[in-house]
């Protein structure tokens, strides 16, 4: 950068993790210009490298690297060293790779404009508090649904995700919140009318899970918050309508603070409690009728 004055003046204002976002890039455009490939096609690879990576991988070989990516490892190589001077990547001693500190910097970015910390985890405490089960918030990205937040029960039997973990959206109550509020597809329709989904062992065969929309100031979806348990307490239909409720409320909550409109879900939350499931402590059971879990479906 000594040798570019431009770039330097470029660099000046920005922060640590701005200018090791410029300097990566600059240095991935150098370094396949002679492949006369366009930037968005070099971007695309390092994207790529950096998706290959899953959750449960703390470090891969080169050879991994290419075999996931589908590219030489020739190419694979240049761009880890690109990647590892702007700290997205790192190289071990053993020779693996592994993601660097500059993603989780722009994760901590990614959170904070979503305010996370300061609204979707106490409602999220709330929720598994009350309900003794796992409580979420789910965003999606692409074809997946990730993590963004979770709080887990004490009790030893449970749904256990970790945050930034992803899994296919087109499974699981979450999933359906998602592509209902993300898709204008015609087989969503019931899910965007009522503001609910439910799921029954669909992505884990022993887990049960219900999920509510979050929205934005614009009306656009934030999240899906979501709650989910073991198929023999959350697959009643008691818990399940309890659990709804319960997220009806939070969602509310957290449509208000994004500067949304929180009276999206009165007729939503009128029409479950208009179903015959009400809470009611002078109830044997706690509910006034216990419905088939399959109308949740």
């Amino acid at each position: 950068m000594r040798d570019n004055p431009g770039a330097a003046r470029l660099l000046r204002p920005l922060c640590s993790t701005q200018q090791n976002i410029v300097v990566t890039l600059l240095t991935l455009m150098t370094q396949e210009s002679s492949e006369a490939s366009s930037g968005v096609a070099v971007l695309d690879r390092a994207f790529a490298l950096l998706g290959a990576f899953a959750p449960e991988d703390e470090r891969l070989t080169l050879t991994e690297l290419s075999r996931r990516t589908g590219l030489y490892k020739s190419t694979v190589l240049r761009l880890l060293g690109a990647l590892e001077s702007g700290g997205f990547i790192r190289k071990w001693d053993d020779g693996l790779y592994g993601i660097g500190p500059a993603p989780v910097r722009l994760a901590a970015i990614y959170q904070r404009s979503l305010r996370i910390d300061s609204i979707v985890e106490p409602l999220l405490r709330e929720l598994s508090a009350e309900l003794g089960e796992t409580a979420s918030f789910y965003v999606r990205s692409g074809d997946r649904r990730m993590v963004l937040s979770r709080v887990e029960p004490s009790r030893a039997v449970r749904v256990s995700i970790r945050v930034g973990e992803a899994f296919d959206v087109q499974l699981g109550a979450s999933g359906k919140v998602l592509l209902a509020f993300s898709e204008g597809d015609p087989a969503h329709e019931t899910v965007r009318a009522r503001l609910w989904a439910t799921s029954f062992g669909e992505r884990d065969r022993e887990t049960a899970a219900a999920s509510v929309p979050v929205f934005g100031a614009q009306g656009e979806l934030r999240g899906a918050l979501t709650v989910s348990g073991p198929l023999s307490r959350l697959g009643e239909a008691a818990a399940i309508r309890a659990a709804l409720l319960a997220l009806m409320d939070r969602a509310r909550r957290a449509t208000a603070e994004f500067g949304g409109n929180p009276a999206l879900y009165a007729a939503s939350r009128q029409a479950l409690l208009a179903e015959g499931l009400l809470p009611d402590e002078s109830s044997p059971n706690g509910f006034t009728k216990i419905e088939s879990k399959h109308q949740f479906d």
